[in-house]
């Protein structure tokens, strides 16, 4: 099974992007895992929220593949607790699934058909975060949950 995150913009700062530069080399021991990012829509001032959300609904469509079983991160999909989304992860390897494609939307969520398309919502938090954060803190789940699966010792109950 593969793992691509579908992100809206690039990551400004540093830190972040070393970080999330760090978990996706830890990653690549366990699967293969992407980052494609869209860049920023030009003159998105001059768009509506809808617009905005349309548009950028558009530009994720355009990278997904027929097969790929879509998942957003959603404020309101289901939370899981660390281990529970590792035995989530090991269903969908279970179930055969070539690519799971999680999407970060833009600063106004995600449009209707892209909530149509999708197969499942995720939340990794009922609190807000920066969208260049959530890629650091999704990221660093999948390896959580990897090493879970593994019984390595990363993660701690």
């Amino acid at each position: 099974m593969n793992i691509k995150l579908i992100a809206i913009g690039k990551t400004d700062d540093k830190n972040l992007q070393a970080l999330i530069e760090e978990y996706q080399k830890r990653l690549s021991f366990y699967i293969k895992f992407e980052i494609e990012l869209i860049p920023d829509l030009k003159n998105a001032k001059n768009l509506s929220e809808i617009q905005q959300k349309e548009k950028e609904g558009e530009l994720i469509l355009s990278k997904l593949s027929p097969t790929d079983y879509l998942i957003l991160l959603d404020e309101n999909g289901k939370s899981f607790f660390s281990v529970e989304f590792a035995n989530e992860l090991q269903k969908k390897m279970n179930a055969g699934i070539k690519t799971l494609v999680y999407v970060i939307g833009g600063p106004y969520g995600f449009p209707e058909v892209l909530y149509q398309k999708a197969q499942q919502k995720i939340s990794l938090s009922k609190m807000t975060f920066s969208h260049q954060m959530v890629r650091l803190f999704f990221i660093e789940q999948v390896y959580r949950g990897f090493t879970i699966l593994r019984n390595e010792p990363y993660h701690h109950q």
